[in-house]
């Protein structure tokens, strides 16, 4: 349990049943650091390292099954080939699902009661800016919380001034310097943005658009974790696309840069020490 998590807190108490559960399943006490898997990104479980546990999300407490394609609806725990303990979450809620926020912030909060020090969160998100063509992996170096909501209750004050680590972001870019690094705006979903609403988001200063991510970033700040975001650009945001958005373009991104973004993630993974 965090300095931040009280005992009386049920979204603390459903955390650590999930890390009780967790830790019976992978015979082991904590784990090193935690991965969140958006869309697109889903295979890289298989490159962090060797799967010690796996565990469906409906066998977890307070996990849900997304429903959403490209998501794997499972939570497993690998071991590195630096020997790190790495625990990889493919089930993640999302706001739109209905179920509130804890159920959104669960996961990061069930990596920090299992001892994880960071989070990696990944995700699928459109492109605001056209530099940022659909396959590109991109650095969150900040977000625009667009949600209406709050990853936090009551008077939990958080500094936000740097929610995503500098020194993460470096040594992602030890592994692959020419990465970018841009602003991303997290809307309610489940519908794509209007165009006028990705004009809305650029003027802000947004880069990028998605529908996770920063609830779960803030959640994992609060908990004491270093935060790493990538962002995989599947998709031109309305407006800036000449065509109509569809999750088949999504996951047909995601499928296409799976290769190169996989080993990526893998390789930022075994940077982080």
């Amino acid at each position: 349990m965090t300095a931040q998590q009280s005992p009386s807190d049920p979204s603390a108490a459903l955390a650590a049943r999930a890390a009780a559960v967790l830790r019976e399943a992978a015979g082991l006490d904590s784990v090193d650091l935690a991965v969140v898997l958006g869309s697109g990104w889903t295979q890289a479980a298989d490159l962090i390292g060797t799967t010690v546990a796996s565990v469906a999300a409906e066998q977890l407490p307070g996990f849900h099954v997304s429903g959403v394609p490209g998501h794997s609806g499972r939570v497993t725990v690998v071991r590195s080939a630096a020997g790190q303990t790495v625990l990889v979450i493919g089930a993640r809620t999302h706001l739109y699902q209905g179920l509130g926020v804890d159920a959104v912030t669960h996961g990061v909060r069930a990596a920090a009661a299992l001892g994880a020090h960071a989070v990696v969160l990944t995700n699928g998100c459109g492109g605001i800016d056209p530099a940022l063509a659909p396959g590109t992996p991109v650095l969150i170096a900040d977000h625009i919380n667009l949600t209406g909501e709050s990853a936090l209750r009551g008077p939990r004050f958080i500094d936000c001034t740097e929610v995503y680590s500098a020194r993460l972001r470096s040594l992602a870019r030890e592994v692959a310097p020419e990465l970018p690094e841009g602003v991303y705006a997290q809307f309610r979903g489940p519908q794509y943005e209007t165009p006028a609403e990705v004009r809305m988001a650029r003027t802000l200063g947004a880069d990028l658009v998605g529908m996770s991510t920063a609830l779960e970033a803030v959640a994992a700040r609060a908990e004491g974790l270093e935060v790493l975001g990538l962002s995989l650009v599947t998709n031109l945001a309305a407006g800036v696309s000449a065509t109509p958005l569809s999750h088949a373009e999504v996951m047909e991104a995601g499928r296409s840069a799976a290769p190169v973004i996989t080993k990526l993630l893998a390789d930022i993974v075994g940077k982080i020490a």
